[in-house]
């Protein structure tokens, strides 16, 4: 799971550049950088991801080596059978599809099989989510706040949940590429 919201999009790509094909395991991505009704962050990072990039769709089941992307205008789940889910529920920290309620889910349905990666954004939407995935056994990861583009989101992250990995965005894609490959 991968959290952002302002400044977003600049980490986003170098970021997914560098996560290196065949990835065993799904990339989902929530980010309040699209406006709804638009569809143009899947072709955006699509450019330069090297994994197939595709919004997420309800009923849908979760696919390894695939990027998935959370929709705008709604709030993603993942339900314990492994398939997206949408809500329409109010925003969370003024955002829809909001970090909070798809790390929240995805740590009920994947438990400690689970890594959440917080990334720059100007909110603390995803903090609760991130201290949910540790809570359930899984990994916490961080952007380095002095680095991002805006601070508060990874800072919040850090102050309510804590880390596991709190690192410059350069390092996170080795970690995760090395994450997935454990057997």
């Amino acid at each position: 799971m991968i959290g952002c919201s302002a400044g977003g999009l600049g980490a986003l790509e170098p970021l997914l550049r560098a996560l290196a094909p065949p990835l065993p395991l799904p990339v989902i991505v929530c980010s309040h950088s699209a406006e709804p009704g638009t569809g143009l962050l899947g072709p955006l990072l699509a450019r330069y991801a090297r994994l197939p990039v595709r919004e997420a769709r309800e009923r849908w089941p979760v696919e390894a080596g695939t990027i998935h992307l959370a929709p705008a205008g709604y709030h993603l789940l993942i339900e314990r059978d492994r398939c997206f889910a949408y809500s329409v529920d109010e925003p969370v920290h003024y955002s829809r599809p909001s970090i909070d309620v798809l790390f929240e889910s995805a740590a009920d349905a994947y438990g400690a099989g689970l890594a959440g990666v917080m990334l720059t954004g100007a909110s603390p939407d995803g903090a609760k989510g991130l201290m949910r995935i540790r809570q359930a056994g899984g990994l916490a990861i961080v952007q380095d706040p002095a680095e991002a583009l805006a601070s508060a989101m990874p800072q919040a992250a850090l102050d309510q949940a804590g880390a596991d990995h709190c690192l410059p965005l350069a390092r996170i894609a080795p970690l995760l590429n090395e994450l997935a490959h454990r057997e």
